[in-house]
């Protein structure tokens, strides 16, 4: 999923405003380093599961007859090929 860089900010002011209200979190740098670090790791995880799912289509589109996709069929090889991926990510 792409998302612009103004969403990403919002995403991680918001994490790192979360973190800031709970009890059992403190913060020993200021605000703003951890709201970078926080987009960072954001921006890694979507480019990660952009990398993920173009390697799941890329494995349907490999199929020697064409699937269309949206179908059923197309929508259950993504799924499997989207999970295998993500389980090769996490091994």
């Amino acid at each position: 999923m792409r998302l612009s860089r103004d969403k990403v900010n919002v995403l991680a002011r918001a994490v790192a405003d979360v973190l800031k209200e709970m009890d059992e979190v403190e913060f020993i740098e200021d605000p703003n380093t951890i709201r970078q670090e926080t987009r960072k790791i954001l921006e890694e995880l979507l480019n990660q599961e952009e990398r993920i799912d173009q390697a799941a289509r890329q494995k349907i589109e490999s199929q020697k007859r064409t699937i269309p996709e949206g179908s059923g069929e197309w929508e259950i090889l993504y799924r499997k090929y989207y999970d295998e991926e993500m389980r090769n990510l996490l091994e």
